[in-house]
């Protein structure tokens, strides 16, 4: 029974990794260059941010994922399956990360920025040299739950036909009338973050100077 199922839930793995690997490669430095947008842009263009991030927070990642892909239609705007999952995890995250680095810089001394105003750095050079590298280090306990909770979100997609891991136990537990492709599903999906939080505990330690 397991050599029948399992290809087929590997290859569900791997879509799920795929669209994990392609969400956080996109949101995470997406998030930091909008959050460097918001400090330094005029309060006229603040509400927008914080509207994009109350509207994603706000509202299920369910319910924009079906929104881009079954409504956008209706607008006049048509994307692939593959497209509106990457835009739709991609968005929301962002909106995430955002907060999280927002939080994150918040914490740094505010005595850092004004001595890189008296040798004369510019407002970019500080964020992007002195401040965000320690936010990153500050909220990196922050950015590695919400990299495992993308992990599990993963699943989702399922509501576009998406074969990803879930998907394919589905099937094998019809096909076969079994619950035991549940079990191998959930045995990958510990796998896969218990894999992550190594990594991500390497990461902190690595970066850590206490």
């Amino acid at each position: 029974m397991i050599r029948q199922i399992l290809p087929s839930l590997l290859a569900g793995a791997g879509v799920t990794l795929q669209v994990f690997a392609l969400t956080l490669l996109l949101s995470l430095p997406l998030a930091c260059l909008l959050q460097a947008f918001q400090q330094f842009s005029g309060r006229l263009l603040k509400p927008l941010y914080r509207g994009y991030i109350t509207l994603m927070r706000g509202t299920p990642l369910l319910l924009q994922l079906m929104f881009i892909f079954f409504g956008m239609p209706y607008l006049g705007l048509t994307f692939s399956r593959e497209a509106s999952i990457l835009i739709a995890f991609t968005l929301n995250y962002t909106a995430y990360f955002i907060e999280i680095l927002r939080g994150a810089l918040g914490a740094v001394d505010p005595g850092q920025a004004e001595a890189g105003k008296m040798l004369g750095f510019s407002r970019r050079t500080i964020y992007f040299r002195i401040q965000l590298p320690q936010a990153l280090r500050n909220a990196m306990p922050a950015i590695g739950n919400e990299v495992l909770n993308l992990v599990k979100d993963t699943s989702l997609i399922y509501v576009l036909g998406a074969s990803e891991l879930l998907k394919a136990g589905r099937s094998a537990v019809n096909t076969y009338a079994t619950a035991l492709p549940f079990v191998v599903v959930g045995l990958l999906y510990l796998a896969m973050c218990g894999g992550f939080s190594w990594i991500l505990s390497r990461i902190e330690k690595r970066i850590s100077y206490y």
